[in-house]
């Protein structure tokens, strides 16, 4: 079944931006750096990122987070170009994305609790817990439809819309007056996850015809890992 969903993200952007960073991806593979190397380094950068958030520093946990995004994007180029594909590196570099993804918001949960003078600090709390909940969601959504066969990367808010729509603002205009900016980004953030989380059921259902599974369905071979990635 095709993926013919919108993105909040053009497809050109998605696709050709990876493309600037062949260059570094093929200077890394003449350096022998493997795929696993820079997914362990992404994963430290965002953990780092989460880190900077509860810090009140939450420019510098944007930076570091859109840093994290450009090593998301080179493990699977030196994967691909390297031919250095492999199943442990995808469930690898899926494991590591999802601690990458509880640590930043955790953080930005710590930032509205202990940031002084935060307008909303309870809400930017469930904020944060709901956009970390429906991100776990969307990635495994996407995880459990490829163990029954289906290719399932449809849905608004994918990584890379994730992780540009905190970075980006954030690193540019800080958190605004009171935390109130970071918490609209996260609060939008949140509904749009979850808004992907009901697409993803929605195509899974279509494309099964909403039929139950059958013998061994969940025995599908696993995807390995891709560039660029959309969990």
């Amino acid at each position: 079944m095709n993926d013919r969903s919108v993105r909040l993200l053009p497809a050109q952007m998605v696709t050709g931006f990876p493309n600037l960073l062949r260059p570094v991806a093929e200077w890394l593979i003449r350096m022998h750096v493997r795929p696993n190397t820079i997914t362990s380094a992404s994963a430290i950068v965002v953990i780092g990122a989460g880190a900077a958030f509860g810090l009140d520093q939450p420019r510098l946990g944007a930076l570091w987070l859109l840093l994290s995004g450009l090593l998301d994007i080179l493990d699977g180029q030196v994967a691909r170009r390297g031919g250095m594909v492999s199943r442990f590196g995808a469930f690898f570099d899926s494991t590591l994305d999802r601690i990458g993804e509880a640590a930043l918001y955790v953080g930005i949960a710590i930032y509205f609790q202990t940031a002084e003078a935060q307008a909303h600090p309870v809400m930017g709390v469930f904020a944060a817990l709901a956009a970390l909940t429906a991100s776990f969601l969307v990635s495994y959504a996407r995880a459990r439809a490829e163990g029954l066969g289906v290719e399932c990367r449809v849905g608004l808010a994918q990584r890379p819309e994730r992780i540009l729509g905190v970075g980006a603002p954030t690193l540019f205009f800080g958190s605004g007056p009171h935390g109130i900016l970071l918490l609209v980004i996260i609060v939008v953030l949140a509904l749009l996850s979850w808004v992907t989380v009901a697409q993803r059921v929605a195509f899974v259902y279509r494309a099964t015809n909403g039929s139950a599974a059958g013998p061994g369905a969940g025995g599908a071979t696993p995807a390995v890992r891709q560039a660029p990635k959309g969990n």
